[in-house]
């Protein structure tokens, strides 16, 4: 029932529903669109479907170059992992110009494979935080889709009217006055302006808008607070998600783990694997 705006980082109430007309700030996201060209996205596939596609969970399938992992058991050891594959490491490098990817560094490489004739999805989950850095990074290739948002918190959240100014821009939180009130909505708007009204955050879903060869990233309150989600009627083609993950804070310099985390970035950045 909201869109998230990459131009102003608000989510904002859709149109035909009960929230139009409110919008709330939403953090923690980050998108590129035309990250890379069309031609590097050919190659990029051309090379993946070189190597076996593995079936996974919900109609996907999947390439995995990453260290082996018991998320239950918080084991985690090499295994056959022998690195992130060679065509990344010029995406990789692409990625540092990007000031939210300041020192990202990353150590696990997942393709997915989406198809509508598979019923391809994925469920609202958060990624794993024992492993896994803050900042998740997906480059979304061959067709666009929605990043479905949810939130299970007992929390409310507080929405703030908006209106459209002549240019047709969405005035952020905050900027309306009372005088701007009265001119765009009549004495009836005065009230519901100057009082923000508070929603449970289980009531709101927000979507992302990902267009083809975007490359988004998820931190902070996206990443901690709000599941993400892929539903089966965003996949109208086939689609392959990239997704690039960081070490967490145990497994980086001054962790508990930091030695095996060393170990397993080196093998990651060597660029010479193949799917695990």
């Amino acid at each position: 029932n909201f869109t998230y705006c990459p131009a102003t980082g608000l989510a904002k109430g859709n149109e035909h529903s009960e929230f139009a007309g409110w919008a709330f700030p939403f953090p923690g996201v980050f998108l590129m669109e035309e990250f890379i060209s069309e031609d590097k996205e050919s190659e990029i596939v051309e090379l993946m479907d070189r190597d076996d596609w593995k079936p996974s969970q919900s109609g996907r399938k999947k390439q995995d170059y990453g260290p082996k992992v018991n998320f239950k058991k918080q084991r985690l050891k090499a295994g056959s992992f022998t690195g992130l594959p060679s065509f990344s490491k010029k995406i990789v490098a692409q990625m540092k110009g990007c000031s939210v990817l300041s020192g990202f560094l990353p150590v696990e490489q997942c393709n997915l494979d989406y198809m509508p004739e598979r019923g391809s999805a994925i469920d609202p989950h958060f990624d794993d935080w024992w492993l896994w850095g803050e900042r998740l990074v997906s480059l979304n290739l061959l067709s666009k889709t929605v990043l479905s948002m949810s939130c299970d918190s007992e929390d409310s959240l507080q929405l703030f009217p908006t209106f459209s100014k002549e240019n047709g821009e969405l005035s952020p939180p905050g900027s309306l006055t009372q005088t701007s009130a009265c001119k765009n909505l009549g004495k009836e708007g005065i009230n519901s302006i100057l009082y923000p009204r508070l929603v449970p955050s289980k009531e709101v879903t927000v979507a992302i808008h990902l267009p083809r060869r975007s490359l988004v990233v998820l931190y902070g309150d996206a990443r901690y607070k709000w599941k993400h989600a892929i539903h089966r009627k965003h996949i109208e083609r086939r689609r392959i998600c990239v997704t690039f993950r960081e070490l967490s804070a145990e497994f980086s310099a001054g962790g508990r783990q930091e030695e095996l985390g060393k170990e397993l970035l080196e093998i990651a950045l060597s660029f010479q694997g193949r799917p695990v």
